[in-house]
């Protein structure tokens, strides 16, 4: 079904994965373990693309967006990509998205030339295309991983005083936490460790449910979002903390600006995404309200949606909406410096010197002259190679 009354241009969505298995991150590289998607992450992504078709593709929605297929997908009409890392979790959970957002229909039967009628199997279920981004194809969505500025960034913050600080704050109940940790270290900079540990036993590990005592998950989730804020953020815009969502970015602006076009079909484009790229524009745009103690790290399954629309200027204006996992029924409204709607123009204009765009851009801003196909660049003649001029020496 196609419906044309006025309504949205179109969207981009940056959507987290849902509830997984326990995930070790180096805290020395953020490098990471395999982790694979649980029946629960599998139904919060469900959820999360349930909510997103009656957000958008459901005509009685002051969202919905005109001349979008509702019932049978139009592939043409969406684009999904999503990080294929590890044990697949963010792929998984865009495949389970997609299974809420064009759910199983008996009107995507077909006829064959001989006349036998085909539906395709569970009920009609709708094949969705993903575009499957692999580590060593593109840093565009694992952007601080081999990133050696990064790495400096991480030890700059490990002996920095707001780490000191919080470490001695935290170090009472790290030392009361311990007997719950089994072999994870209780160091402050395995924060995101200890907290994943604690919440996957929590929710899994009955006994371990009935023995923790109260507030110990909320203090573990507290710390860990302290120190996720400091790691994937920085004083400046473009500075290294922040390098998942510049990478990210210039794919965001290309959707958007290719949804001004007369020949542009895509009316949805989905990145089924990682934690970190949230942290810097959620916190940036105050998505959480005024009385949160701190910023937290988003929820799973939780979404930004960037809605494309026309003014009555005839100007394409950009708005940023923002849903955190199952915590919130509604999309929150957020506002992009100070406004809750830019132009699409303003909005690429303030951003885009902030933004890293190619592999190679990638590798000088890293310092990476070897992995992730840097080795193809010749830096030979570069003045500012190994940071010479830029700051970052280490």
């Amino acid at each position: 079904m196609v419906n044309t009354t006025a309504g949205l241009i179109g969207v981009v969505l940056l959507a987290r994965h849902g509830d997984r298995t326990a995930y070790y991150q180096d805290p020395v590289t953020y490098n990471s373990t395999q982790s694979y998607i649980t029946p629960l992450g599998e139904q919060q992504e469900f959820e999360l693309g349930s909510f997103l078709r009656n957000t958008y593709l459901n005509p009685d929605s002051p969202s919905f967006i005109p001349n979008i297929s509702t019932d049978v997908v139009d592939v043409d009409q969406l684009t999904v990509r999503a990080d294929a890392g590890g044990g697949n979790v963010i792929l998984n959970s865009a495949y389970a998205l997609l299974q809420g957002l064009y759910p199983s229909t008996k009107k995507s039967e077909l006829t064959l030339a001989n006349g036998t009628t085909i539906l395709p199997p569970l009920g009609g279920y709708q094949y969705v295309p993903v575009q499957s981004l692999e580590y060593w194809q593109s840093p565009s969505l694992t952007s601080w991983m081999e990133c050696e500025y990064f790495q400096y960034h991480l030890a700059r913050i490990y002996v920095s005083s707001a780490f000191t600080n919080m470490s001695a704050t935290a170090a009472p109940f790290l030392t009361a936490l311990k007997p719950y940790l089994g072999s994870v270290s209780n160091n402050f900079t395995n924060m995101w460790n200890i907290y994943d540990h604690v919440n996957v036993q929590y929710t899994y590990n009955k006994t371990y449910y009935e023995i923790l005592p109260p507030t110990f998950l909320q203090q573990a989730r507290y710390y860990s979002d302290w120190l996720q804020r400091n790691v994937f953020t920085d004083s400046v815009q473009n500075g290294i903390g922040q390098i998942p969502i510049r990478t990210l970015l210039p794919e965001v602006f290309w959707a958007l600006g290719n949804m001004t076009k007369a020949s542009n079909q895509v009316k949805m484009n989905i990145q089924e995404i990682d934690y970190k790229p949230f942290i810097s524009p959620v916190q940036r745009h105050e998505c959480y309200s005024p009385q949160a103690d701190t910023k937290l790290t988003v929820n799973y399954a939780s979404v930004v949606a960037l809605e494309l629309s026309l003014n009555s200027q005839g100007q394409h204006e950009v708005s940023m909406k923002f849903k955190n996992g199952t915590a919130d029924s509604q999309f929150r409204q957020l506002k992009m410096f100070g406004n809750t709607s830019i132009t699409l123009d303003s909005f690429i204009h303030q951003l885009f010197w902030t933004t890293i765009n190619s592999t190679n851009n990638w590798c000088f801003s890293c310092n990476q002259t070897v992995q992730r196909g840097c080795s193809v660049f010749n830096y030979s003649n570069d003045p500012f190679l190994y940071g010479y001029g830029t700051g970052y020496t280490g």
